[in-house]
């Protein structure tokens, strides 16, 4: 009798734990629940806590309330000026309507490809309005505030909040990058050859310059110098014009001293007699042989 009695509350105890799990809900604090009843939506419960509904006739499912992000693969877009450009975009959003939600989409992955593919479809259409410079520019927030405006009208469609949206890169195709980079290098070639042509223009100029400076300056100089030795050559010549007519004898052993000294050199020998007219001063300093 008593093992029937344990048996018997042992089975209402298993029914009251079953009834009582599919009575009884829990919502987090990071999430929302959306209690359906026989598939169709009833109610929903935005407030943490234990929460109730009717068993095996309605179950919940549950909702991030965070914030959550949108982050499509990168597209190619053509610009106003038909240059191709790589734009990775993102967005950030929230659901505040679990119901609106689940009746667009089923489930968040299917609100992530849908949504992507509007998010992607309104970078097309207005980057593709821009030139390639415009997204260096201040203009760059214009785009991005018109590409916000849109996905936030959208949104609320599907019962969530577009919190942010943002062009995280733009980058040029390899192609493109290349073809880039080899025009600025064309560029810059021709530029430095056009400098490199200037600077050797302006030397060949200065050094013109110079050389014209220097040869005035030593035709200068050799003309002063030659007036210089000719002034002095006459000087010296009305000199020694001056000493030969009063002293015959002083003029001639100037000269032969003068004569001595280009002939003496180092190295230099010399076979004389003693008594040749040549060496006639080194007997006696008035040139007399006689001595």
């Amino acid at each position: 009798m008593n093992k029937i009695f344990l048996a018997i509350i042992g089975v209402v105890f298993v029914i009251s734990a079953i009834v009582a799990n599919s009575t009884l809900f829990t919502v987090h604090q990071a999430s929302q629940a959306l209690v359906l009843q026989f598939g169709k939506p009833v109610r929903v419960e935005r407030d943490p806590g234990l929460k109730f509904k009717v068993p095996f006739v309605q179950n919940v499912e549950y909702f991030d309330r965070r914030i959550l992000d949108l982050d499509p693969q990168p597209q190619e877009v053509i610009l106003q000026d038909q240059k191709r450009v790589n734009v990775d975009s993102f967005a950030r959003y929230r659901i505040v309507d679990p119901l609106e939600f689940r009746k667009k989409v089923s489930t968040d992955l299917e609100f992530r490809a849908v949504f992507g593919g509007r998010l992607n479809s309104a970078v097309r259409a207005e980057v593709g309005k821009v030139l390639l410079g415009d997204m260096l520019t201040a203009k760059r927030a214009d785009v991005m505030y018109l590409i916000s405006e849109q996905l936030k009208s959208q949104g609320a469609d599907f019962g969530v909040e577009v919190i942010d949206v943002r062009i995280g890169r733009t980058d040029l195709p390899e192609t493109t990058s290349q073809a880039v980079y080899t025009r600025m290098r064309s560029s810059r070639v021709a530029q430095a050859a056009e400098l490199r042509a200037k600077g050797e223009e302006e030397k060949s100029k200065i050094q013109a310059g110079a050389d014209r400076e220097r040869t005035i300056i030593v035709a200068n100089a050799q003309k002063d110098a030659e007036i210089a030795r000719g002034q002095g050559e006459g000087a010296r010549t009305i000199i020694l014009n001056n000493a030969f007519g009063r002293d015959a004898g002083f003029f001639a052993f100037y000269r032969s001293m003068e004569a001595y000294e280009k002939a003496f050199g180092e190295g230099t020998s010399l076979v004389l007699s003693p008594d040749s007219d040549f060496m006639r001063f080194f007997g006696a300093a008035s040139g007399d042989k006689r001595r």
